[in-house]
């Protein structure tokens, strides 16, 4: 395949927006194994361009064995095949893909960059939308047929585990509330700690989103009643939003640079607690609040396992 070819397999994986790692469907995803390209830019004075094109063959048939074999995908065939167009457009392969019934291709390519060094660089793309919902560039050592094989196992493997990623679970992300038990409590919160929490809010919101695990659903508006004290708002609130969790953090706060961040997970449908924990004693102004919470939620939620639905 040409240089060209190679060329138009990255840039596809970088000029479309990145998505969650999941198909549109909700159904299994159809998936296509396009072919991958092959770009030899070691330098090496032997024409290795047979043994290449062999094992990119046998890498890319290795892959449309996997998905067949995975029970968790549905793989699909173009019309054309075996013999498609190698040279057709982005846009005419997707449309190809469209037309198998494929929700999902994936494509790729390999760089020889040294006598030891390759990049494989596996993309997924989302047929209906035109998303990457997955885009990752994977090292190996050796150009032998063992190195290519290790390498085809391990692309596949993570390609596969990706696009049957559960579905997000839909979470309503409350923001974040003060609860002052300082001497200064009296005088109510300050501006500036409105700002905090709302900066707290902000970093845990993009916390979560970034771990793909959650579908965020936030409350539209300015923050209303307190929830900390009430024992079925939080539930409420989820339910409303059409949300399977809620998630309330709060700041209790001792002294002027003494507080304790929490946050606890509640089912919408039960209110049940699903999760919750707690910083322990922090010294520190309001403006260090967004960077304990952040480190709280990825440390005791994020790190602890998948959370019940």
């Amino acid at each position: 395949m040409s240089n060209t070819r190679f060329a138009r397999c990255l840039v596809v994986a970088l000029v479309l927006a990145a998505g969650p790692v999941r198909a549109a469907s909700d159904q299994v995803p159809a998936v296509l194994v396009d072919d991958f390209s092959y770009l030899d830019t070691s330098g090496e004075p032997v024409d290795q361009t047979a043994a290449h094109q062999r094992r990119l063959q046998d890498f890319v048939a290795g892959l449309r064995r996997d998905v067949a074999a995975d029970a968790r995908l549905r793989p699909v065939s173009p019309r054309c095949a075996p013999s498609c167009p190698s040279e057709a457009s982005s846009d005419a392969r997707l449309q190809m893909a469209a037309e198998a019934g494929a929700t999902v291709v994936i494509t790729g390519g390999v760089q020889k960059l040294s006598t030891l060094v390759q990049w494989a660089r596996a993309a997924a793309i989302d047929v209906a939308t035109r998303r990457v919902v997955f885009d990752k560039v994977f090292t190996f050592r050796g150009d032998s047929d063992e190195a290519w094989e290790r390498a085809e196992i391990f692309v596949s493997r993570q390609v596969r585990d990706a696009l049957s990623a559960p579905e997000p679970i839909r979470l309503a992300l409350l923001p974040f509330e003060l609860d002052d038990t300082s001497a200064g409590a009296a005088l109510g919160e300050s501006e500036a700690d409105r700002k905090e929490l709302q900066e707290a809010t902000q970093t845990v919101r993009r916390v979560l989103a970034q771990s793909g695990r959650y579908r965020l659903m936030e409350p539209a508006g300015e923050p209303g009643q307190a929830l900390r004290a009430c024992d079925d708002c939080e539930a409420r609130a989820a339910r409303a939003l059409g949300a399977q969790q809620s998630l309330l953090g709060i700041v209790r706060r001792i002294g002027r640079t003494e507080y304790v961040i929490g946050f606890r997970v509640r089912r919408a449908d039960t209110g049940a607690l699903v999760a919750s924990g707690d910083s322990g004693l922090r010294l520190g102004a309001n403006d260090s609040w967004s960077r304990g919470a952040a480190r709280l939620v990825r440390e005791r939620l994020l790190g602890s396992g998948d959370s019940e639905r």
